[in-house]
């Protein structure tokens, strides 16, 4: 019987191998010839992704929010990752989680709407990638996922974008009908000061059949 096999080695993983509990090499993609003797760990390393569980956290002006981090993250160093903890994600999260607390306390509620994702961005990255460091794990981004306001702050902003809104339909409203009277102004000067063109409106104006000295017949009368 031989002594030895082979193993292959596919392009989403690495494989630790072990001869007598000990790591004696790191198998990149490809196929080997292996000891009989030595055994093996497959380990992932395509991007992965996690979400925290919502927490309740204190904003600067003492608002509580909800909020949520997406973490994408791979196995960087594969012996690492397997030998170092019993769960290197779980490292990593707790982090990203503390991270996040730390990051949103110092911010104010309405920077937090209108840009979060900004603030708290880099901030998380570099606390995930510090914890990743140790474990094998190397943290590619993250990102503030959800951001929770209470039921009565959200109906407050929603009151708030409602009358924003309603202002400025109103504006648009004044807006038009202030341009509507200038043009009709400049219209009305425009014929007062070329009596041609007010006659050439007026025949324009004229029923089917009707006649400009009926018109001005009428008008005289009208006028009398």
């Amino acid at each position: 019987m031989s002594l030895f096999t082979t193993i292959t080695v596919f392009a989403h993983e690495r494989a630790l191998e072990y001869v007598d509990g000990v790591c004696t090499r790191v198998l990149e993609p490809g196929r080997y010839r292996t000891a009989r003797r030595a055994t093996y760990h497959r380990v992932h390393v395509l991007d992965q992704l996690q979400v925290t569980a919502p927490q309740d956290v204190l904003t600067s002006d003492g608002v509580s929010v909800r909020v949520t981090a997406a973490i994408r993250w791979k196995v960087a160093d594969p012996r690492a990752y397997v030998e170092t903890v019993a769960d290197p994600s779980a490292v990593v999260y707790l982090a990203v989680q503390v991270a996040l607390r730390e990051v949103l306390a110092a911010v104010e509620v309405d920077a937090l709407v209108r840009d979060g994702r900004r603030l708290a961005g880099v901030a998380l990255v570099e606390a995930g990638r510090r914890a990743g460091a140790g474990v094998g794990v190397e943290v590619v981004d993250v990102v503030v996922k959800d951001v929770i306001l209470p039921l009565e702050l959200r109906s407050a902003y929603a009151e708030l974008v409602t009358a924003r809104t309603r202002g400025q339909a109103q504006l648009e409203t004044a807006r038009a009908e202030t341009a509507a009277l200038r043009s009709l102004a400049n219209g009305a000067k425009l014929l007062d000061e070329h009596p041609a063109l007010a006659r050439l409106k007026l025949v324009q104006a004229l029923p089917m059949g009707t006649t400009l000295e009926l018109a001005l017949g009428r008008d005289v009368r009208a006028g009398e």
